[in-house]
């Protein structure tokens, strides 16, 4: 075939084809322990804990990880490691097969000895101790979890039953029950994944609960002050006391940003979280037992009241940064409104200095023009009066009636001239400057 024909794929399809099948489930046996971890993980940090983990394969006889993996499963004989790179977080999760059944008397940090002996990727969040017991072999609920917090479900249509009290043990781990009673591997290894992602997701959902808790004073602190700024607002006449008050706005609005900044990737993913709790409960398909709390009424009753404290801190800071808004724009618009009128006063003042002006420079032209009129006049009457002397027809005082109008006149145009010739000139270079400006 001409190559020419070939399709040009996306340089993305084969990335997007393959997310598809990237976490497949795995059949698990029953009896079985999974031991699963999350670790935060820093974008800059995540070359390193890669290295790590692959030195530790290749350590223990196994393949290293490929360049650029974001997840991986090896087996060190009977244990079994998937790892998993997700945006903010890592997870490690042991399988053992065949795994004691004794769930309340097995030693939690000597399962999974491999996860100490690996550098730890980053801040330790989640820990889940996952059982998997027969019927035959299923522990007392009550002697295992807390009684006040217990919940117990059923799922593949009555085959799996599922217990927890989502608290921490002595050791650090939540501890999950799952009794089988006749579900296949496949279906079983489906349902302890999804109880893990459930239990991880729900961890990392609350993590935005800090970070409102933290938040909460200064934006407390913001609203206060912006109703003070209000109300300052009506009582402020001068120029100074509004720009005073305006920059107390930005800086209130600065502060509001940096929170709002902060917090709202948190608030984002934990809402993202939120969304895959749910789905993976709705994935899982509970089934109620009688005189049995359920998964869904305690996370509703336990989970819903933090999430929707964080999500009503982030509405406040959407509602406080519209408001501060509002009062910036309120408070410019009544700063222009004085600048404007302190404008429109100078320039009065300037009009009124300009007319004043106008009048002493016409008072001075007149002036000029009776004095330099008034010499040359004088000089003519020199010259006239010796041309009386030399002639005797020659009548000096009536060519001095005569020429001395015509000498005011011309004089008058001369200084006008000049004057207006100069106050052009200056006009101009002014024009000039501001233009170069």
């Amino acid at each position: 075939m001409d190559p020419s024909h070939f399709l040009v794929p996306h340089e993305d399809r084969d990335a997007i084809l393959r997310e598809v099948h990237a976490r497949p489930f795995r059949p698990i046996e029953t009896p079985a322990r999974l031991v699963h971890f999350a670790f935060l993980s820093k974008e800059l940090e995540r070359d390193a804990e890669r290295d790590a983990l692959s030195d530790f394969c290749q350590a223990n006889d196994s393949e290293a990880l490929p360049d650029n993996a974001r997840h991986h499963r090896v087996s060190f004989g009977d244990v079994h490691l998937r790892w998993e790179r997700h945006s903010e977080f890592t997870t490690y999760c042991w399988y053992y097969k065949h795994a004691a059944e004794d769930v309340s008397a097995a030693d939690i940090t000597g399962l999974a000895p491999q996860m100490y002996a690996i550098q730890q990727p980053g801040p330790h969040l989640v820990a889940i101790d996952l059982q998997i017991v027969e019927p035959s072999s299923a522990p007392d609920m009550y002697t295992l979890f807390a009684k006040e917090s217990l919940c117990v479900m059923s799922a593949e249509g009555g085959s799996a039953t599922i217990a927890t009290d989502f608290q921490v043990d002595a050791a650090g781990f939540v501890r999950i029950l799952v009794v089988n009673d006749g579900v296949p591997a496949m279906r079983i290894g489906a349902l302890a994944q999804r109880l893990l992602e459930l239990e991880t997701y729900r961890v990392l959902a609350l993590l935005c609960l800090p970070e409102a808790q933290r938040l909460e004073p200064s934006v407390r602190q913001i609203e206060r002050a912006l109703v003070d700024a209000t109300q300052a607002m009506t009582q402020t006449e001068t120029l100074e006391d509004n720009e005073n008050l305006l920059e107390k706005l930005v800086v209130l609005a600065a502060r509001l940003e940096a929170g709002a900044a902060k917090s709202l990737f948190r608030f984002g993913a934990s809402r993202a979280y939120q969304n895959i709790v749910l789905g993976r409960i709705a994935a899982i398909g509970f089934e109620p037992l009688p005189d049995r709390e359920t998964f869904p009424a305690f996370l509703n009753r336990r989970m819903a009241p933090a999430l929707q404290t964080c999500f009503s801190l982030e509405e406040r800071q959407i509602n406080l940064s519209r408001k501060l808004a509002r009062a910036t724009q309120l408070l410019r618009a009544k700063v222009d409104v004085a600048m404007e009128r302190q404008n429109r006063d100078i320039l009065e003042t300037m009009s009124e200095r300009a007319r004043l002006q106008l009048r002493l420079q016409q008072t001075v032209e007149g002036l000029s023009i009776a004095a330099v009129s008034y010499y040359v006049v004088a000089l003519l009457a020199y010259f006239l009066k010796g041309l009386a002397h030399t002639s005797d027809w020659f009548d000096a005082e009536a060519a001095m009636a005569i020429v001395s109008p015509i000498v005011v006149i011309l004089v008058a145009i001369t200084i006008t001239f000049r004057v207006r010739n100069a106050h052009s000139a200056g006009r101009n270079r002014v024009v000039a400057r501001r233009k170069a400006i």
